[in-house]
């Protein structure tokens, strides 16, 4: 008998009440093969309590750690656990659990490392906010010219990791506080294997975004090319 690989959608989640619910019965309705975990971040309002209303794992820090290290606490979480897979999902409805699907397939036809949901390598009417748009071509062209490989949307979070980049994410010391275009650098210098599938995303329909406002999107990009500038000069130039 074929072993069934096993599946842990992550998502990590800060005052998502308002959303949270939905997402989970979408996931449990749309992807029923996989199981869920959600990194409830200290949250001030009801996600913890309607997250174990819908028997759903639910891991609550005793202070707020932020996005970054909630992700990789669920990584931990499913490397602990043996999972095959992690589908990193967020908590305010953008992803939609029947695209996940896709970057799951995509995985198990490649065989590759890391599968990146993309806004942009087919046009599917998202529309990202112009600093966030030109923010991913800056990185897309930093990606290209020092890892020989393109890609549209390195700002994604919607990705599946296989077990190998599960054991690496787990036990990473220096876990970046922004997990995207810098990740994706060092991983491709490391010679893991990156595909990207084109994905639909929502706009978040309530709550507010971790990016919104002018001071976290100009302190998010600081923090973006002073981490990729340590990553390039630790690591060897891909094609060199």
């Amino acid at each position: 008998m074929e072993k069934k690989d096993k599946v842990l959608f992550v998502i990590p989640a800060y005052n998502e009440e308002e959303n949270i619910a939905k997402v989970l019965n979408e996931i449990k309705n749309d992807a029923s093969f996989a199981d869920i975990v959600v990194l409830n971040d200290c949250s001030r309002d009801n996600t913890k309590e309607i997250v174990e209303q819908n028997n759903v794992k639910c891991i609550t820090n005793i202070f707020n750690m932020r996005y970054a290290w909630n992700v990789q606490t669920g990584i931990k979480y499913a490397y602990q656990n043996n999972y095959d897979y992690v589908i990193q999902f967020d908590a305010d409805g953008q992803h939609i659990a029947k695209e996940a699907i896709k970057l799951y397939e995509k995985m198990k036809k490649t065989n590759c490392d890391i599968v990146i949901g993309s806004r942009y390598l087919k046009d599917t009417g998202y529309p990202c906010p112009l600093f966030r748009r030109i923010g991913t071509r800056i990185f897309e062209f930093v990606i290209k010219l020092f890892c020989k490989q393109r890609i549209a949307d390195p700002l994604s979070g919607f990705q599946c990791l296989n077990k190998k980049v599960i054991e690496r994410y787990a036990i990473m010391g220096n876990y970046p506080e922004f997990p995207d275009a810098n990740l994706v650098i060092e991983m491709l210098l490391l010679g893991y294997k990156i595909e990207e599938v084109p994905v639909k995303m929502r706009l978040r329909e309530a709550g507010e975004s971790m990016h919104g406002g002018v001071i976290k999107p100009i302190k998010y990009m600081i923090n973006m090319f002073y981490t990729i500038i340590f990553i390039l000069i630790q690591y060897p130039r891909k094609g060199k």
